[in-house]
């Protein structure tokens, strides 16, 4: 089976400059480019509803908004690759700075990144900073909101690809663009949950900033070993976790922290 491992991006991005270039296009180009137009003309002060932010935050994310659809045609190798190019805890662990060509490429066939302004994204598709977070409330194309304006197209972008596995390693946010969509379509779903056991009732716990670098390592764990099938991804054992088979099933694997120091 191909197995495909869905991540959410970052809110910070940065423009990268040096190899490994972009080498391809989004799949969704043109609808990214159409989000893009649907801000701008929403003006400074929509804009900044839909990103729900600061000032000093949406001032320069007004200012790319400028010339946003157009850039976002360029070149693929003129623009960053966006695997690269988000920036956060999930992505500094995933750590593709120092992959080797062999575990670039394994990124490259089995991780795609969810976005709302591009709807999902390769990790060399050539990219430009934006703001536009899954949930955002931005109502276009006779749709409510993104989730209803990306449908089940980030699904058949990845079947497409050949996927007929995913591993979900998303929010729930950005899970919620997929996950749904594939049990519909009958397309096997294990979602991977990193956490630790709460003393006061045993229960397990997701940290946020925790779980975002065991995700980022957890993808980079799988490159690291070029897993092909899901039943691999069962032996992760970093940052001091292990499976937890008692609390896993065929749909969640849940990897638990232990409580020592690593």
């Amino acid at each position: 089976m191909a197995l495909m491992l869905v991540i959410s991006p970052a809110k910070r991005m940065d423009v990268v400059e040096g190899p490994p270039f972009a080498q391809t296009r989004p799949a969704f180009l043109a609808d990214a480019q159409h989000l893009a137009r649907e801000l701008r003309s929403l003006g400074y002060d929509g804009a900044r509803r839909v990103w729900r932010c600061s000032d000093a935050l949406a001032r320069p994310n007004w200012d790319r908004l400028g010339t946003m659809p157009e850039d976002m045609a360029r070149d693929p190798w003129l623009l960053s690759p966006a695997v690269l190019t988000y920036v956060g805890i999930q992505y500094q662990h995933l750590a593709p700075q120092v992959m080797t060509e062999r575990e670039l490429g394994w990124l490259s066939s089995h991780l795609r990144i969810l976005s709302g302004m591009y709807g999902v994204l390769r990790p060399f598709d050539g990219v430009v900073p934006y703001r536009l977070e899954m949930q955002a409330r931005l109502s276009v194309a006779g749709q409510r909101d993104l989730y209803g304006f990306w449908g089940t197209r980030l699904l058949e972008a990845m079947v497409g690809d050949g996927t007929d596995i995913i591993v979900n390693v998303a929010s729930k946010e950005y899970a919620k663009a997929v996950v749904p969509w594939a049990r519909k379509a009958g397309i096997p779903v294990v979602t991977c949950i990193f956490g630790e056991t709460r003393a006061s009732d045993g229960r397990v716990v997701q940290r946020a900033t925790e779980a975002k670098a065991a995700r980022g390592a957890f993808v980079r764990w799988c490159a690291e070993r070029g897993v092909e099938k899901a039943e691999q991804i069962e032996d992760f054992a970093e940052r001091g976790y292990r499976l937890d088979r008692d609390r896993s099933d065929a749909e969640t694997l849940t990897f638990v922290r232990c409580s020592e120091k690593r």
